[in-house]
């Protein structure tokens, strides 16, 4: 059994009193690719550590996140310029919009976003997409940035049939997580109608947990939870659910 997470903050201090039996529950669990998302400067020693402890089952994206795009935006953007220049990264994440908690930095924030775009193309590296309550304007970026140089995940996709299929369409594929298992979570309503060659799987722990662990802290080891979900959805087996969004990642991350 080989499961990826695509999308998972591994280093978040809610896993630093058992960090280590969480990642065996992962590794006993099948799930033995973990791909880390970058938030802003602050988290790197934390985000290299984790590297340094698991080699070869840890991946590490690079980008500022959008509800961190604040004053010193600017020279956040110098710290991920710095980085990707310096060694090697796996995606260009996570980045996009978020309108959820704060509207002052809109502007920055698309600003950011293309940035980093035109960073993930120049370094031939896919983007992973953070979007909440943004959804318009998240796609007039990738409208205007959108080519065969530009793939990635939408990130904890939560969007409808007609946003799913758009996203489709940019070259992005869906990150799908502990929300498809939530009664509202909606997206299990419509999601065999979209082939399951254009869905990754992802935690985003230690947050989103699946059912029956909705309100508790998420982890990787919960990735079984989802894969059942999608088993009732698409009729396949455990195992079909599991190759198959696994090797979509290895075709969109290239390893």
């Amino acid at each position: 059994m080989n499961i990826t997470d695509t999308h998972a903050h591994l280093y978040s201090s809610q896993f630093d009193n058992d960090r280590n039996e969480m990642m065996q529950r992962a590794l006993n669990a099948g799930v033995s690719r973990f791909f880390i998302p970058a938030i802003d400067s602050s988290y790197m020693n934390a985000m290299l550590e984790l590297e340094k402890n698991y080699p070869k089952n840890i991946f590490l994206m690079m980008g500022l996140h959008p509800a961190y795009v604040k004053e010193n935006y600017k020279e956040e953007l110098a710290f991920v310029r710095e980085m990707i220049d310096k060694r090697k990264f796996y995606a260009i994440g996570e980045i996009g919009m978020d309108l959820y908690w704060d509207k002052t930095f809109v502007k920055e924030q698309q600003e950011a976003f293309k940035t980093q775009i035109h960073w993930a193309k120049e370094k031939q590296l896919p983007i992973n997409i953070h979007c909440r309550d943004a959804f318009d304007e998240t796609f007039e970026v990738l409208e205007s940035e959108k080519g065969d140089n530009l793939s990635g995940i939408f990130h904890c996709f939560t969007g409808d049939l007609e946003q799913a299929k758009r996203a489709i369409s940019l070259n992005m594929k869906l990150g799908i997580g502990g929300v498809v298992t939530f009664k509202n979570g909606k997206i299990d309503k419509f999601l065999n109608e979209i082939p399951l060659e254009n869905i990754v799987l992802e935690t985003d722990a230690p947050y989103l947990a699946p059912t029956p662990f909705r309100g508790k802290r998420n982890e990787s080891s919960y990735l079984t939870n989802v894969i059942d979900k999608l088993v009732d959805i698409y009729g396949l087996t455990f195992q079909e659910i599991a190759d198959i969004t696994t090797q979509n990642s290895k075709d969109l991350f290239g390893l």
